[in-house]
C-alpha cells in the first residue's frame, strides 16, 4: 500500500510565506514525478508545479519566482515553498505522486492541505 500525505497549510497574511510538504510512504520502489495542484472554491483544479526524479521542475501560471518546488529523495518528500502569497493563492493544495509500488507505476493523490491567504 502507498499513502500520500500533504501538510503545511494554514492561514497566512498576504505577502507571507508557507512551505507545504508532500510525503509518500508505504511500498515504494521508485518515486518519479511529483506534481502539486490546487483548487480554489468554485474553480477547476489547476496545476501549480512539478518536479521529476532528475530534479527538473516546471511551474504554471507565472508562479515561478514566487513558488519553488524541491524534493528530498531519501525521505520521499516534495516541498512547495510559497513566498509573497496573495489572496488568489487561497486553495486546497494537493500532490500527485507517480510511484512504482510492487509491479506497476500508478498515480497516488493525497487528501490535500488548505491554504488561506487573508489579512
Amino acid at each position: 500500500q502507498v499513502q500520500v500525505v500533504e501538510s503545511g497549510g494554514g492561514l497566512v497574511q498576504p505577502g507571507g510565506s508557507l512551505r507545504l510538504s508532500c510525503v509518500a510512504s508505504g511500498t515504494i520502489r521508485a518515486l518519479a514525478t511529483v506534481a502539486w495542484y490546487r483548487q480554489a472554491p468554485g474553480r477547476e483544479r489547476e496545476s501549480v508545479a512539478y518536479i521529476t526524479d532528475s530534479n527538473s521542475a516546471g511551474y504554471s501560471n507565472n508562479l515561478e519566482g514566487r513558488f519553488t518546488i524541491s524534493r528530498d529523495n531519501a525521505k520521499n518528500t516534495v516541498y512547495l515553498q510559497m513566498n509573497n502569497v496573495t489572496p488568489e493563492d487561497t486553495a486546497v493544495y494537493s500532490c500527485r505522486c507517480t510511484i512504482l509500488s510492487t509491479t506497476e507505476w500508478s498515480h497516488y493523490w493525497g487528501q490535500g492541505t488548505q491554504v488561506t491567504v487573508s489579512s
